[in-house]
């Protein structure tokens, strides 16, 4: 957690790129400041995920890329999506002071990343905030937000969703060149009404506003909407049939579609003899599992075509890290906001709390872990045993699942109440830490031992 700090008219504030990518706390190998501009009086402490994620104020911020078209990509532009992020924790303490902060500052002095989708949270709000640039040699920013209403569920997932911009709604925010960018870059042809997604979208997704995941998570929580997958536009939002609770969402960050037809998994399938205790029959085979590697899925569709059909499930393998977002308005704001971390793949690892209160991490999240191997950082404490457990996941999978509820009930039981102090928050996020290293520690001594005298 980076702290708080009061700073002397004059200060400046330096932007940063290659910041997301640093190897531990305090890095500054590929780091290089590329401006700096005036620093406001006071910043609130954040939390310093690659992508910037929560601050003191209960003000929340999520990250996805849908990439845009490489035209609009200018690299002399200062602002990257996560120094953004950042800029506006460390200012602002409401979801739309942060939309129109991050946006008149790229604006300003430039974007210089491809197009981004972030979820802006407050204790009242949520917005999606969607951000493309204006042209290789141009320096600015194009930009759209919508709230996301009360009762509404919405998605983002490395595709964009806002369609029309109406900006008398005073639940829709733009940049006043958002079409003329579209316009210039061929992107749009001055017809009919406009669209953001339809103008920014990239291939993927096929010309339409969603993918697996929206298609997939939208119907979950509205099954009653019959969404179908050959729709043209997905709804932005829809309302959930029942209340949507923490645990749920947890569950979906573990989604792999199991059971389902996208399940990729459901025709790796193994022939098994009669025997006394069973008859004949086929079954799921015990080395299939949702993260097969593009080498396995080729061989498999080798030896028998068509058997895996690749989805973009919503947990996957090569995930760094994941964090779902707690925001609790009746609650002080150093406990109300608790950030769920998850290193490594969302559906084999543990959930971490870390509070808007929260000082000090335990010393293992002060290094990445994705360039190197460090064998006591937060990544590794859980990949090892995440990734023996694939070796043969139908013999793993209870256990693991086993294991990620036992921890999630366990911490969210235990939350600490109103009034819990600084070295409470700390003491109780290194706690969980410590209980879910040692578990997962547990789990993967015995899977060498299970799969130690050959795989």
């Amino acid at each position: 957690m980076e702290p708080a700090a009061d700073h002397e008219p004059g200060t400046m504030h330096q932007v940063f790129r290659g910041s997301m990518k640093t190897r531990f706390h305090g890095d500054t190998v590929g780091v290089t400041v590329v401006g700096e501009i005036p620093e406001a009086p006071h910043t609130y402490a954040y939390l310093n995920t690659a992508y910037p994620c929560l601050n003191e104020k209960q003000l929340a911020i999520g990250e996805t890329t849908f990439n845009g078209p490489d035209t609009l990509i200018n690299e002399a532009g200062w602002f990257m999506i996560e120094e953004l992020e950042r800029i506006a924790l460390q200012r602002c303490d409401n979801a739309r002071d942060a939309i129109k902060l991050m946006g008149s500052l790229a604006e300003q002095y430039g974007y210089g990343d491809s197009g981004e989708c972030l979820t802006v949270a407050d204790k009242n709000e949520v917005w999606q905030f969607e951000i493309v640039g204006v042209g290789k040699d141009k320096i600015g920013a194009a930009w759209v937000a919508k709230r996301v209403p009360d009762d509404h569920v919405a998605v983002s997932a490395n595709i964009p969703r806002i369609g029309e911009i109406d900006r008398k709604s005073g639940d829709m925010m733009a940049s006043s060149n958002v079409e003329k960018v579209a316009k210039e870059n061929g992107l749009w042809d001055g017809k009919g009404k406009f669209s953001f997604w339809k103008a920014f979208h990239t291939s993927y997704g096929g010309g339409r506003n969603f993918h697996d995941r929206e298609w997939f998570l939208l119907n979950h929580f509205a099954p009653s909407l019959g969404l179908t997958y050959d729709m043209d536009e997905l709804p932005f939002s829809v309302k959930p049939e029942k209340p949507v609770e923490l645990r749920e969402v947890m569950a979906i960050y573990r989604e792999t579609y199991e059971g389902t037809d996208f399940d990729m998994t459901k025709n790796v399938k193994l022939a098994r003899s009669a025997t006394k205790s069973h008859p004949a029959d086929t079954v799921i085979s015990p080395v299939a599992n949702p993260w097969l590697t593009t080498t396995m899925r080729n061989t498999l569709n080798t030896l028998a075509p068509g058997t895996v059909e690749f989805r973009r499930t919503v947990a996957v393998a090569w995930c760094a890290y994941s964090h779902i977002i707690q925001l609790r308005s009746w609650l002080p704001d150093e406990v109300g906001g608790v950030c769920w971390l998850s290193m490594d793949n969302p559906a084999q690892s543990p959930r971490i709390p870390v509070f808007c209160g929260t000082t000090k991490l335990p010393e293992a999240y002060n290094v990445c872990g994705q360039k190197q191997y460090v064998p006591d950082c937060a990544l590794w404490s859980f990949r090892r045993a995440n990734k023996l457990a694939t070796v043969a996941w139908g013999s793993t999978k209870d256990r693991f699942n086993s294991e990620v509820l036992s921890i999630e009930e366990f911490a969210i039981n235990g939350l600490p109440a109103a009034g819990a102090t600084a070295d409470a928050l700390n003491a109780y996020t290194e706690y969980i830490h410590n209980e879910a290293v040692r578990r997962w520690k547990k789990m993967e001594e015995d899977f060498w031992l299970q799969f130690g005298s050959g795989f």
